[in-house]
């Protein structure tokens, strides 16, 4: 599954769950940089969910820059071995193709760390998502908000509410989108079950 949840204790279910559902205790996890505004704990505490859904990579960006460095080492050892015997165009060759896959790793650590959170409280759902070093952060009234895919199953969800809209489930499998909107919809099902009936 591409998608990495967070650390959480999971509530009991009758289905896969991908969200983390925690206790009215807990609060909202730091899911950003301190300073950036955004990942605080929603207001008024209460019941709360929350999905971390981030890109699987296999390497970190440093692993990323030590594989590149043994590459460039390995190239470069033997461009220079057949320049000394006299293969002169092997170096500016090895030299062109180790730019063009530093230019991919960069990129590749670049979106290394994308990711989407979706914090749920009784006042406000929080959706972050952070792509390529840049933070968008949409707060919803989760009385308001409508969830619905884009333009099939497969396709990424759309969270929409006053005006404002969010896609989201770029870093969740296509087959488990459908899953994954059915299980936000229930959670909201099960907010608003869980509000203080007027007397």
């Amino acid at each position: 599954m591409p998608a990495a949840l967070s650390q959480g204790s999971l509530l009991p279910s009758q289905a896969l769950r991908l969200g983390v559902w925690k206790s009215p205790r807990d609060s909202f996890p730091q899911a950003s940089a301190p300073g950036e505004g955004s990942g605080d704990a929603a207001p008024g505490g209460g019941w709360q969910a929350e999905w971390l859904l981030k890109r699987n990579c296999a390497l970190t960006p440093r692993q990323l820059l030590n594989a590149y460095l043994a590459i460039c080492l390995l190239s470069l050892t033997v461009a220079g071995s057949f320049w000394l015997i006299g293969a002169v165009y092997v170096l500016p060759f090895a030299f062109i193709e180790l730019t063009a896959l530093g230019a991919a790793m960069l990129v590749y650590a670049r979106h290394a760390a994308d990711r989407e959170f979706i914090g749920l409280s009784a006042d406000l759902v929080r959706v972050e998502c952070h792509n390529g070093g840049r933070l968008q952060s949409v707060d919803f009234n989760p009385r308001w908000l409508r969830v619905e895919p884009q333009r099939h199953d497969g396709s990424l969800i759309r969270l929409s509410g006053h005006g404002r809209t969010v896609d989201i489930g770029r870093h969740v499998q296509p087959g488990l989108r459908r899953q994954l909107a059915e299980e936000f919809r229930w959670a909201l099902r099960q907010l608003e079950s869980r509000e203080p009936q007027p007397s």
